[in-house]
């Protein structure tokens, strides 16, 4: 297999993105990469920070899981081998996001969203 397993993400619930964005820029220095009214990505140096809308209601994407995301360098035969295993379908890899990643995900059996993905090129 070709693909690198590179890293981590955490991704934090957060009740209002634009407010948390804002907050993490003076408090601490992360900057935003990317922001939604759902999703943001957060840089500072090497360091990367997701946060994600989550309010624990039923309109909530998550619902009381948690996320986190792995990094990797060459996806696709990670994301085959998840195929095989029967884990995603071939309809799951999201190419060129509009955060700039390519990546797939998944819930394991408690809910916890587990997302693989790379930087798009």
């Amino acid at each position: 297999m070709n693909t690198k397993l590179l890293g981590i993400i955490p991704v934090l619930p957060s009740a209002d993105i634009a407010r948390d964005t804002k907050w993490y820029s003076e408090k601490t220095g992360f900057e935003t990469r990317f922001a939604d009214n759902m999703y943001a990505v957060l840089l500072r140096g090497d360091l990367c920070i997701h946060l994600q809308w989550h309010a624990d209601t039923p309109g909530d994407p998550l619902l009381g899981g948690s996320v986190i995301r792995i990094y990797v360098k060459e996806i696709k035969d990670l994301f085959e081998e998840m195929v095989q295993r029967g884990t995603v379908t071939q309809k799951d890899l999201r190419m060129n996001t509009p955060w700039g990643t390519n990546e797939f995900g998944f819930f394991d059996l408690n809910r916890n969203a587990i997302f693989i993905m790379e930087e798009a090129e």
